[in-house]
């Protein structure tokens, strides 16, 4: 029997919403208009706010931490909040769902990546890494698990997929680009948020779901620390964003069991809280391996 709340079951099993007022929760709870889009200019300004923020740490702290940080659901959580808001928090809990187990799919495409990068420059990196992840969510549309399995066997996979990255030794250094890769991801992320969000209806929550964790800030600052550090700090990056993928992780399946019966504001405080709580510690165990990094340099 499906543990899931029948609402969600229900949308995962059909791809598709049923009508507006399925969706609808109870009313004390219904402090936003399920149905209704979300003003244009919010998605507009929020998604690169985001972006900004994230960029600016990774740059500070270097690419094994900047990677860690760049893991955050930072296009991810406004696709969902988006999704609650226009399409109802039983199609935004089973999109969920999917983003959980489409981090499988960014996770291959930076294991990708990081080995292609071993023997090949960017392109032909980035083009292994777009493969590999357009197959695993292929795979993965295919795939229906309750929450707390799709959780484990995620977080597991993930730690795997970290742990099989060729990362080489050497501390980091802080991340330098272009002025202007700010702006190329500011606008991609911004792009994938508005038209996931368009076209959710079309999509069904599972696909949705499924393409939401699309790793644009870390796809363009992986491409930029390859070019600049060469392909060993561009894998430490990769490699910090698959294991800070295990907040993200946790925040979406706490969106998953909570959203349909909790609201948006508990859901996501909730969610936000827990996907904090895990990148800190995901930040602590990166930075003393970094530490460890180059103590053994030094003493070299």
């Amino acid at each position: 029997m499906d543990r899931r709340c029948p609402r969600v079951a229900a949308v995962i099993r059909n791809g598709r919403a049923p009508p507006s007022s399925t969706f609808a929760s109870p009313a004390p709870q219904q402090w936003y208009a399920p149905g209704t889009d979300s003003p244009a200019l919010v998605k507009i300004l929020f998604t690169p706010c985001l972006i900004a923020l994230a960029t600016l740490l990774a740059r500070h702290f270097g690419p094994g931490i900047g990677g860690t940080i760049a893991g955050l659901p930072f296009t991810s959580t406004p696709v969902s909040v988006f999704l609650a808001l226009e399409q109802g928090p039983a199609f935004a809990a089973a999109a969920a769902v999917g983003t959980l187990l489409g981090l499988l799919s960014q996770g291959a495409l930076c294991l990708t990546y990081a080995w292609t990068a071993r023997r090949f420059r960017w392109p032909t990196s980035l083009l292994a890494g777009l493969l590999a992840f357009g197959v695993a969510t292929a795979v993965l549309a295919r795939v229906s698990l309750p929450v707390p399995i799709a959780l484990a066997l995620v977080s597991g996979l993930l730690l795997l997929a970290g742990l099989a990255i060729p990362t080489g030794g050497g501390g980091d250094r802080p991340v330098r680009g272009p002025r202007w890769d700010l702006a190329v991801r500011m606008l991609a992320a911004t792009a994938i948020v508005v038209v996931l969000t368009a076209g959710a209806e079309r999509l069904g929550p599972t696909w949705t779901g499924l393409l939401s964790p699309f790793p644009v800030f870390a796809l363009v600052l992986g491409i930029f620390t390859h070019l600049g550090h060469g392909s060993r700090a561009a894998a430490r990056l990769l490699r910090g964003v698959v294991l800070g993928s295990l907040a993200h992780a946790a925040m979406f399946a706490l969106v998953a069991a909570l959203l349909p019966g909790h609201g948006l504001a508990w859901t996501y405080t909730w969610g936000g809280l827990a996907a904090l709580a895990v990148n800190a510690l995901v930040l602590w165990s990166t930075g003393s391996q970094v530490r460890a990094g180059r103590n053994r340099t030094i003493g070299a």
